[in-house]
């Protein structure tokens, strides 16, 4: 027993020394710390030998936040933690100002290049104080031995506080050490005044000094302010604008004199239509003031009562609408409407009439009445007013028309039908069931203005019809002529009937006449020569009595045949006047005998003689040539080609107008014969002989004896047998124009009218519509006004181009159910859209800016520089996470319209917010507050310079302070330069 328990303590003792043996740690093996550091160091010698032109050939990534900041990304492990190091660099060399857009730590210690090493977590802070001590001592190792002068960063406490702690190696015995932290709440009192400020950063190195405010330091100084107006609410937007009419008169503009204004936009032409979303917000004024040395508390608090005004910058940043460069339609504007009109169309192949959207018979009116809603008839018979309001000045619709407006097949903006579709884009949300609602009634409503002979409002009854708009208008225009016609021969049968009092005169005219006159013209005709003087002498005298009956009757003929050119009636362009003719070309007896059978002459053709007889040759009256739509010229077109060109064929059609010229022609020249009506009516062919082909000669007079008869013939088709113009001379009557049938018939055309506006397919209404509206959306936009912003008028110009081009197939009706026409009108809905946020933009910032033009095209500028590569055609929005951010320096003169955007806060303002800093501008107190302090001594006077190996002689910012914050929230970061001891 004794001999086997010995052995088992023998190979006990032997297996402990073999434990010991496998448990020897090997010091000349890297540890994993060690190995931390390693890798740390080969990541930075990289990015050392790389560069940033050739980081940035890498996939360097550019900070939003900054123009020029970008940054590269390295993971590193130790243990089971994972790291992540960042470096951060800037491609120009030159030194940023703190008025650009740095990091928040450039800010903060003044660094150009930077790393952060930062655990990979949810918070991405190192909440450990032992952990990251360890890890700002392996950066700073790992810099050291990479001879790198980057300062290393490490995140710290709650990420609220945003708290670092950091170090860098100068290159020398000394070594910077940086820290960071934030009072989120309850900041003491002290600490709001710049006073307390200045303290606080002197006894980071006065230790020993109780009384910071009886000792001189030379500390250098630098601030920087920022204000922000106040929010475009109803309750101050009136003070702003009487702030800036007390300093300055404002540029005159139409519709701004307004003195009860409540919106923005109030003097905007869309304002009729809709009310848009200001774009712009405010605006962040930063005053800085130059780097300033301040040696005692007391010159800080005589700084915090100066004014802005005598700071050296301000600087101008505005604050625009959040999401103003998307295109979700989250904004209620013409673009977004015009969306809903396209869908209208798309539906509208559905149904083959208007009404089918309307009746409830319809097999898909289930699914309209569910979707689709109809505004009450308050709502109708409203827009209905505001349509057919009489104005007893009509608009001028060519005022403020774009130059390539009539390029676009619709309806001038002012019209009766622009109107009408612009109250459908916001009547019922612009579905097709309240288009037809409103269609309808729009068209009842036309009918009885057509049956009571009342004018149509916003149509120009000028005897005109536009070809260059769309056949509505078209039809409109004509039916407002035809309403005047109708008029006109109410008013004429009217006259003819006249008053009871006309009435009876008459009858007592023709009583004495059968009563007085007859019975002495009847022994008149039975007596001898003698006697009928004596009784002739009695019938003058009663024909005296008479003859104001018979003066208004030759009055009228006298008027009928003047050279002045009746309403209705035309003259000949090359008419001369008939006193150019000489008087000895016609004999006396025949020129009284033709004068007296002359009607309706409009004066000589120049020296032009009638072939039958020596008599000039007289232009007469004609009538106007019947006014006929676009379909009317298609319909002709249509004959032609179907029955083919000829010269009988043309003649058919134009009968009426060749039957009217050639009886005026007639009634002012008695005697004429057919060759006649073709010199003058068709030139060309009328074919002068050799002799005539020369000319007249010198002597006018003369020249007219020798010449006369003309010698010439008929053209070839003239002078063909069965000729249709001659057949037409043959059959018409001696007339003038004044005593002819009008060749446009009111009643039948009105009626024509009417019956096309009734019966009309719903896709031919919508495709008008859609035209007219884009066209009138944009010629109303168009009326803004935005001051002299060149990139806004190419953009306007790019805009009615577009509109032209993809509105072309809805002008001659290619449009079909299937068409991928459809899709284009939806891209350009988001076009219109981009140009229609960018108008509203340019309106609000030239309005505020006015008197300094240059601020509004700078900013504008710049946004739309920013806007530009977002504003595609495609329906798909892009979505892009940078902002836009903006400075711009003022100059003195400028800064005066920039302070009377802070007005003095209003009573309902005042306990928004209780003034606790200062530096006010107009009673408004920064909404921040950045301040940088530093202390710069020389290394040569420091007591630590006899140890130093090189004489360094250099100025060091030895402690720097930069603090940022209000009276509610405080940052202070803060840089000491200290000596390395090895």
């Amino acid at each position: 027993m004794a001999s086997s328990s010995k052995a088992n303590l023998a190979e006990q003792d032997e297996g402990e020394e073999a434990e010991e043996i496998e448990h020897f740690n090997d010091f000349t093996l890297a540890s994993s710390w060690e190995r931390f550091i390693s890798e740390i160091e080969a990541t930075c010698r990289q990015w050392l030998a790389d560069g940033p032109k050739r980081l940035l050939e890498k996939g360097a990534v550019h900070l939003d936040s900054s123009d020029n900041i970008y940054k590269v990304k390295s993971e590193l492990k130790n243990a089971a933690k994972i790291y992540s190091m960042e470096y951060y660099f800037e491609i120009s060399g030159k030194i940023a100002d703190w008025n650009c857009t740095l990091h928040d730590l450039q800010l903060c210690f003044g660094v150009k290049e930077f790393l952060v090493i930062s655990p990979q977590s949810a918070s991405g802070v190192v909440l450990d104080a032992p952990e990251a001590t360890k890890l700002l001592s392996a950066v700073s190792i790992a810099l050291a031995n990479c001879s790198s002068l980057w300062p290393a960063f490490v995140p710290v406490h709650d990420p609220s506080r945003k708290a670092f702690i950091g170090i860098q190696n100068m290159g020398t015995i000394f070594t910077r050490r940086f820290e960071a932290d934030r009072i989120g709440s309850q900041v003491p009192i002290k600490f709001m005044h710049l006073e307390g400020l200045y303290e606080l950063f002197v006894s980071k190195f006065a230790y020993c000094m109780s009384d910071h405010s009886m000792h001189l330091f030379r500390v250098h100084l630098l601030m920087k302010l920022t204000y922000q107006t106040l929010p475009n609410d109803e309750d101050n937007y009136d003070d702003i604008q009487e702030a800036d009419t007390e300093n300055a008169e404002s540029e005159t503009s139409p519709g701004c004199d307004n003195p009860n204004r409540k919106h923005w936009d109030d003097d905007c032409p869309w304002n009729e239509w809709y009310s848009a979303e200001d774009p712009v917000m405010g605006f962040d004024l930063v005053v800085t003031w130059s780097e300033k040395v301040v040696e005692s508390s007391l010159e800080m608090a005589e700084m915090e009562n100066a004014s802005p005004h005598e700071a050296e910058k301000w600087i101008l940043a505005p604050n625009l609408y959040p999401n103003l460069d998307s295109s979700k339609g989250d904004r209620i504007g013409f673009a977004s409407q015009l969306h809903l009109l396209v869908n209208a169309l798309e539906m509208s192949f559905e149904a083959p009439f208007i009404e089918d959207f309307v009746s409830v018979e319809n097999p898909g009116s289930d699914n309209l009445e569910s979707t689709m809603v109809i505004p009450p008839p308050t709502v109708l018979d409203r827009v209905l007013k505001d349509l057919f309001l009489e104005d007893p000045q009509l608009p001028d619709f060519a005022k403020d028309e774009h130059k390539s407006s009539r390029a676009i097949k619709g309806a001038p903006v002012e019209s009766l039908f622009a109107q009408f579709c612009l109250h459908s884009l916001w009547f019922g949300n612009c579905n097709i069931r309240a288009i037809a609602v409103l269609w309808i009634e729009f068209v009842r409503e036309i009918r009885w203005h057509w049956e009571e002979s009342q004018p149509l409002p916003k149509i120009p009854a000028n005897g005109s019809i536009d070809l260059a708009t769309c056949l509505i208008n078209q039809k409109l225009q004509m039916l407002a002529i035809c309403i005047g016609k109708k008029r006109e021969l109410n008013e004429e049968f009217e006259d003819c009937i006249g008053t009871k009092d006309n009435a009876s005169a008459n009858m007592e005219v023709i009583t004495t006449f059968c009563l007085v006159l007859v019975p002495l013209l009847l022994p008149v005709l039975f007596v001898t020569d003698s006697e009928q003087g004596e009784k002739m002498q009695e019938v003058n005298k009663v024909g005296d009595e008479s003859s104001s009956f018979h003066a208004r009757s030759h009055a009228f003929d006298e008027k009928r045949d003047s050279l002045l050119t009746p309403e209705g009636f035309n003259g000949s362009k090359t008419v001369e006047s008939k006193f150019s003719a000489n008087a000895q070309d016609v004999h006396p007896a025949d020129k009284s005998t033709l004068d007296s059978m002359r009607r309706g002459s409009a004066g000589t053709v120049g020296s032009m003689k009638l072939l039958k007889l020596c008599q000039s040759l007289h232009a007469p009256f004609t009538q106007s040539a019947p006014l006929m739509t676009e379909d009317m010229h298609e319909e002709r077109l249509r004959a032609i080609e179907t029955f083919g060109f000829s010269f009988n064929f043309s003649a058919q059609l134009e009968r009426e107008t060749l039957s009217s010229d050639m009886s005026a022609f007639k009634a002012a020249n008695p005697g004429a014969v057919f060759e006649d009506f073709i010199r003058w009516y068709s030139p060309r062919d009328w074919e002068n002989d050799e002799s005539e082909a020369k000319g007249p000669s010198t002597d006018l007079t003369e020249g007219m004896n020798v010449d006369w008869p003309p010698q010439g013939r008929l053209s070839r088709r003239m002078s063909e047998s069965g000729n249709f113009w001659r057949k037409i001379w043959d059959e018409a009557p001696i007339l003038p124009a004044s005593e002819q049938k009008p060749l446009l018939d009111p009643n039948q055309e009105g009626e024509k009218i009417l019956h096309y506006l009734e019966t009309m397919q719903p896709h031919q209404l919508l495709e008008q519509m859609v035209c007219t509206a884009f066209r009138a959306s944009a010629d109303t936009l168009n009326q803004t006004n935005y001051g002299s912003l060149k990139e806004m008028d190419t953009k306007m110009d790019q805009l009615y181009l577009t509109m032209a081009s993809t509105l072309r197939p809805l002008q001659v009706n290619l449009l079909s159910n299937t068409s991928d026409t459809i899709e284009d009108l939806q891209r350009l809905c988001v076009v219109f859209e981009h140009v229609e946020k960018l108008l509203i933009l340019a309106a609000s910032l030239h309005r505020r800016f006015r008197q300094v033009p240059r601020i509004s095209e700078a900013i504008f500028s710049k946004y739309y520089n920013f806007y530009l590569p977002n504003m595609g055609i495609g329906l798909a929005d892009v979505d892009t996470q940078k902002e836009f951010d903006m400075k711009l320096q003022l100059s003195q003169n400028e800064r005066q319209v920039v302070s009377n955007m802070f007005t003095p806060p209003t009573a309902n303002q005042s306990w928004r917010k209780v003034l606790s800093m200062g530096n006010h501008l107009n009673g408004h107190e920064p909404i921040l507050r950045e301040i940088i302090f530093s202390m710069r001594d020389n290394a040569s006077d420091n007591h630590y310079a006899s140890s130093s190996p090189t004489d360094y002689q250099q100025d060091t910012e030895t402690y720097r302070m930069y603090t940022c914050g209000t009276s509610n929230d405080l940052r202070d970061s803060l840089s000491v330069v200290r000596q390395s001891f090895e």
